[in-house]
């Protein structure tokens, strides 16, 4: 363990370390400065400092600021929890960061973020049981019936 570091900020930082360093390809990498640019964006417009969401987010400072600029590719879980600390649908994050695949985009979660008819809140409250549906549905899902032969 690193001298002078709590055993929480520790894990902290070695989970970090094994997020994956901002993606190579230009889609990626333009991926990864906008939802960067959205997360500073949703920060400035909440008024919340970058140390102030680090700490709601459960980051650390330097891992958020690398996020904002692009450098850092945050993995679903560090997103969700950005999302929270900002009052953000997850899916919308996901959006963003191009987690989400056409399917998903075209699809309910799409529907969801993009309705605004909807609180936050309530947005996040719909796609996490739409998620915990569809998660039960893919634990029980029958297998294909088989023919009987004659």
């Amino acid at each position: 363990m690193l001298a002078g570091v709590s055993g929480a900020r520790y894990r902290r930082r070695v989970s970090e370390q094994q997020h994956h360093e901002a993606p190579e390809g230009p889609d990626q990498q333009r991926l990864g400065r906008e939802v960067g640019d959205f997360i500073r964006d949703l920060r400035r417009s909440a008024g919340v400092s970058l140390r102030q969401l680090a700490a709601k987010a459960g980051v650390s400072n330097p891992y958020l600021s690398q996020v904002e600029r692009g450098l850092r590719k945050p993995s679903a879980e560090v997103l969700q929890q950005i999302a929270g600390a900002l009052r953000v649908s997850t899916p919308v994050m996901y959006l963003r960061a191009g987690l989400l695949d056409a399917k998903d985009r075209e699809g309910v979660l799409a529907a969801i973020a993009a309705d605004p008819e909807l609180t936050m809140a309530q947005k996040q409250s719909l796609s996490q049981i739409y998620e915990t549906f569809r998660r039960e549905n893919a634990r029980s899902e029958p297998e294909p019936d088989r023919e009987e032969q004659p």
